[in-house]
């Protein structure tokens, strides 16, 4: 009773901060956004599923279960499998580093960790043409060996990879900043060794950036075009990824079953929306129980 008392002040003050504006402000702003969001996001999602449905289950379901299409499901998700753990594996690496040290070249980091942002997708695809294709830097040496990146999955990876990059480091540098390094520091004096302090004290304090970086980090590895097409070939069957075989589907006049593909990847992202609200809500739960823990804690002391 005593806490929620204490906590009422701090929701008064909030709504009053709400009622600052003009009540016609304040409706015109929501109707505006409303209206963007219909207009560029629910409508065009809409269209997808209308237009994947409109010549009748059957037409779609005959698209999404061709062959071509199934090998284009199974290798988006199978060069998702491998971009993920990469990028956490270096998000994690990353973002420690910068959060948790000083040193020559920071800044040169987090500006290269930045870099997939700016440079086009196709450019990137280009990139890896120049080094690994059969006229780049690299590829007489691994043709005389018999490797093949380009036009092969780990072209597709690598492009992948370099694209999603910056995902997951950017979810955990400013989550990293915002704890500190007196946990880990504690942990250490405490007789904790390195591996104990990052799994028991560094990890739990930044899992929800984790996620959401791997969320983010997944969702874009499945969407991935440009890159992915300068550096598949098109394959059908063999390198072909599901945004590539809307393309080929479409530029085949079968609308159909480009519009099915298209409905797939669509519900693959409302998927990723739905479990990366999940998560906000439950941080915002965890974060709401801890603070009020706090306000108890300190009446006790009181």
């Amino acid at each position: 009773m005593a806490a929620s008392a204490r906590r009422r002040p701090a929701a008064t003050a909030k709504s009053r901060r709400g009622l600052e504006e003009p009540p016609w402000v304040r409706g015109l702003l929501i109707a505006v956004a409303l209206a963007f969001v219909a207009l560029f996001l629910l409508l065009p999602l809409a269209n997808v599923f209308w237009q994947a449905l409109g010549h009748g289950w059957g037409v779609a379901w005959k698209a999404l279960t061709d062959d071509d299409t199934l090998a284009s499901v199974r290798l988006t998700l199978l060069v998702a499998a491998i971009c993920v753990p990469l990028n956490v594996v270096f998000g994690l690496a990353a973002a420690w580093a910068v959060a948790k040290f000083e040193f020559r070249g920071k800044t040169l980091l987090t500006t290269l960790i930045d870099l997939p942002f700016s440079v086009s997708p196709v450019v990137s695809g280009l990139v890896f043409v120049v080094l690994f294709g059969m006229q780049g830097w690299f590829g007489p040496w691994l043709d005389e060996r018999d490797i093949r990146i380009i036009f092969n999955v780990p072209g597709i990876v690598l492009a992948t990879t370099f694209i999603t990059f910056p995902f997951v480091a950017r979810e955990l540098i400013p989550v990293m900043q915002a704890a500190g390094s007196e946990p880990e520091q504690a942990a250490l004096t405490l007789g904790a060794n390195g591996w104990q302090t990052f799994w028991h004290v560094t990890l739990p304090s930044v899992k929800w950036g984790l996620l959401y970086g791997v969320i983010l980090c997944n969702a874009r590895a499945m969407g991935e075009f440009g890159a992915v097409a300068v550096v598949s070939g098109h394959i059908a069957g063999l390198t072909e990824t599901m945004p590539l075989r809307v393309e080929k589907l479409y530029e085949g006049a079968n609308l159909a079953g480009a519009f099915a593909v298209s409905s797939l990847l669509a519900l693959l992202a409302l998927v990723t929306l739905v479990i990366k609200t999940w998560l906000e809500r439950r941080e915002e739960r965890e974060q709401r129980r801890a603070q009020a823990a706090q306000v108890d804690g300190a009446g006790v002391d009181g």
